[in-house]
């Protein structure tokens, strides 16, 4: 279908017309503005049902009639619209986008595309609620109707009645869509209770059921303040990705993927607009609680120096970030400091790449970026010699792109997307199908596949060009090279690629894999025996059925992490989202040294943890701006805690004593014995090697003294089924 022709009027209402409206409409002690909202409001409506709604031929529809707004639909994807309006240099300090096709209402029309309308803000939707009749009664008892047939369309309806209509503060909109509940309720200051008690009893009817996650685009009128907000419902099954990067500009970002953001990011640093395409920081909402709320606002305002950018949860807490410096500019000609051109003269004969990441990481905390820039380049050039040197050089930036330490007064984002760069000037400087240790392949010369000339070498894969998924994807690509005896596969410039390391087929030992760039969803998904290692983030359905092998994940990893997993040594230097690990058995063993959202390893079914059984390690750990690890306020924050678990075990670093027995379901709190810390010891040492988190100084040590590991750790173990009965 043709997009629509869309035409933009600018209207003033007369004064005598809106004073009748008030009259009829018993408007008349509102004011003015208010009055006109409502005219306008009613006015759309009666355009839409006459010309869209009521009629087999869709002629027409008001697509926006906010102020300060505009809204364009078509049938097709976000940068669809950009292209057919041409967008690309229009001017905005919000937008809002859909890039998938609607689920419900007329998919074939552009009234059923996304964003949908209120008045003054703008909602897009992923996710679905069952109780939509329920609402849509709630609604018509207010004198409100759809017209478009989508849930959507419903959401943003809610959204404009609990806001314009009855004026709630945001912070008691929220509520009533997301209400708070179990144990994040009991948290809650007892004031706070009696409000949200009253919210919930008048609204429950017409609160959506979940799971959903709104982002909604909002003009605040009277405040004059842009907004860009998102809501997670408390099922929390939906992903959603907050992010901020302070620079030149200040953005916020909202989305469901974090690929996504950097992918706004990436795009805008090749614009040179900003100095990295990764953000300053990246966190998820955890539905209905009463740590965040579930919900996330960036609000653009006037300032002293002009138009200002802050973000607070929906308690009106602010998201703020220390004060450091971004990369401008590196300079091209670059001399290296003597003492680091001495250590790596030595040669990796004598130095290994982590030796060499240990020499230089207290440089990295005092010296500029332009000293960074001097080791880059000195890296690159060793990366052109002979073989051992390009592979010192690819591990030793891996090192210094994966590893969290100090970095003075650097920003983190700025360094690696010093490191990114310079690692993909390695790997693409590597030459097409040689016979050198490294050898290259990309979208156009993928057919030049053949089997390795010996066991050690590495096929290196430029992933661009390589479509998302399908037949033809990297990840197919990746099984043709295991099938021509690969044993040892790097990909980069990944761009949310799904399902890398999926469908390689049974007993894959020995194989290894590694991924820089945004690997996208199901990374890890059905491996049997391979090593996958991901530097950086991982998203959402990592590690589904994993059968047995290994992943490491230097960052977080998104919704439904280890589904339904059989095995595995898995590492996840960050934290979990939602839901991580239900209906895993077998003998899955975790480190986890973040925390997770909730619902961690619900219907967790592996054995025996002494006897070949599974279990997950969580440290509870956040990693802080100045490259320390420092215990997040709540090792775990959520309610639901090994529900319903049938075997296996959680060890769980609490030294305080946080984690009760009211966020079990089905689960108790046990003794942790020394046996305990035998079974784990070894994993975190591992964990130790492979993200630097030191066993004695990070996870044993609590404000500066050294605790016995049962002071340190808590055990988590299943009720047995008598005890259910």
């Amino acid at each position: 279908m043709e997009p629509p022709e869309v035409y933009r009027y600018f209207v003033k209402i007369r004064k005598n017309v809106l004073a009748d409206f008030a009259r009829k409409n018993s408007l008349v002690g509102l004011k003015e503005g208010e009055v006109g909202d409502e005219f306008l409001y009613q006015n759309s409506y009666r355009l839409n049902q006459q010309y869209y709604s009521s009629l087999g031929e869709k002629k027409a529809f008001v697509v926006s009639h906010g102020k300060n707004m505009v809204v364009l639909k078509l049938v097709g994807f976000g940068d669809d619209v950009v292209r057919y309006y041409r967008l690309e240099d229009f001017r905005a300090h919000v937008w809002i986008g859909h890039h998938r096709y609607p689920t419900k209402g007329r998919v074939w029309h552009p009234g059923g595309a996304h964003p949908f309308v209120g008045l003054h803000e703008a909602l897009v939707h992923n996710g679905d609620f069952a109780n939509y009749h329920s609402i849509m009664e709630y609604l018509a008892q207010r004198n409100i109707h759809p017209l478009f047939l989508t849930d959507t369309e419903v959401s943003v309806l809610l959204f404009d009645l609990l806001s314009r209509v009855y004026k709630y503060p945001l912070e008691y909109l929220i509520e009533a869509l997301a209400p708070t509940t179990e144990r994040d309720f009991e948290m809650l200051p007892e004031e706070k209770k009696k409000i949200y008690r009253l919210i919930q009893s008048t609204h429950i009817h017409g609160s959506p059921d979940g799971p959903w996650f709104f982002i909604v685009a909002r003009n605040d009128v009277g405040k004059n303040a842009w907004q860009l907000l998102g809501i997670t419902d408390t099922s929390m099954l939906r992903p959603q990705v907050f992010a901020i990067q302070e620079g030149p500009l200040k953005i916020g970002i909202i989305a469901s993927e974090r690929q996504a953001i950097n992918a706004v990011l990436g795009k805008l640093q090749e614009d040179q607009k900003i100095p990295s395409r990764f953000a300053d920081t990246y966190w998820n909402a955890r539905g209905g609680s009463f740590t965040d709320g579930g919900a996330f606002l960036f609000t653009v305002k006037d300032g002293v120096d002009g138009k200002e950018l802050e973000c607070a949860d929906k308690f009106g807490k602010s998201i703020d970030l220390p004060r450091q410096d971004w990369l401008t500019s590196v300079g091209s000609s670059l001399s290296l400091n003597t003492s680091i051109a001495i250590q790596l003269q030595k040669g990796p004969g004598t130095q290994d790449p982590l030796g060499f990441y240990e020499y230089v990481r207290p440089a990295l905390r005092d010296a500029g970026f332009q000293y960074v820039g001097e080791i880059l380049e000195e890296l690159k050039r060793l990366a052109m010699k002979a073989r051992e040197s390009r592979q010192f050089a690819i591990k030793s930036l891996s090192l210094l792109h994966d590893r969290i330490y100090d970095t003075g007064r650097k920003k983190r984002s700025s360094l690696l997307q010093l490191y990114h760069e310079a690692l993909n000037d390695v790997f693409s400087s590597i030459s097409l199908s040689n016979y050198d240790l490294y050898t290259r392949l990309d979208w156009k010369n993928r057919s030049r596949l053949i089997h390795p000339g010996f066991d050690e070498q590495v096929l290196v894969v430029d992933a661009l060009e390589f479509p998302a998924e399908g037949e033809e994807s990297a990840a197919r690509f990746v099984v043709d090279a295991y099938t021509q005896g690969w044993k040892n596969i790097l990909l980069y410039n990944l761009r949310g690629h799904r399902f890398i390391g999926s469908g390689l087929g049974p007993q894959t030992n020995g194989l290894k894999i590694d991924c820089y760039g945004d690997v996208g969803d199901y990374v890890g998904s059905g491996i049997d025996g391979c090593e996958i290692t991901v530097h950086g983030a991982a998203q959402d359905q990592a590690a589904q059925i994993l059968k047995y092998g290994k992943l490491v994940v230097h960052g977080d990893v998104g919704q439904a992490f280890m589904y339904a997993a059989k095995g595995g040594d898995v590492y996840v230097l960050g934290n979990a989202a939602g839901r991580p690990l239900i209906n895993a058995v077998g003998r899955p063993r975790v480190v986890i040294n973040g925390t997770c959202l909730d619902y961690l390893a619900e219907s967790f079914m592996a054995g025996d943890p002494y006897n070949g059984g599974g279990f997950v390690v969580v440290n509870g750990l956040n990693p802080s701006f100045d490259g320390r690890f420092v215990e997040q306020e709540y090792p775990y924050p959520g309610s639901n805690l090994f529900s319903l678990a049938s075997g296996g075990a959680i060890f769980i670093r609490d030294p305080y004593r946080k984690v009760s027995s009211e966020q079990l379901n089905g689960g108790r709190l046990a003794e942790f014995t020394m046996n305990d810390w035998e079974l784990i010891l070894p994993f975190l040492e591992e964990n130790e090697k492979l993200f630097g988190i030191s066993v004695k100084k990070d996870l044993l040590t609590v404000q500066e003294r050294t605790l016995d590991p049962r002071q340190a750790y808590r055990k988590i173990e299943p009720i047995t089924l008598q005890e259910l009965a």
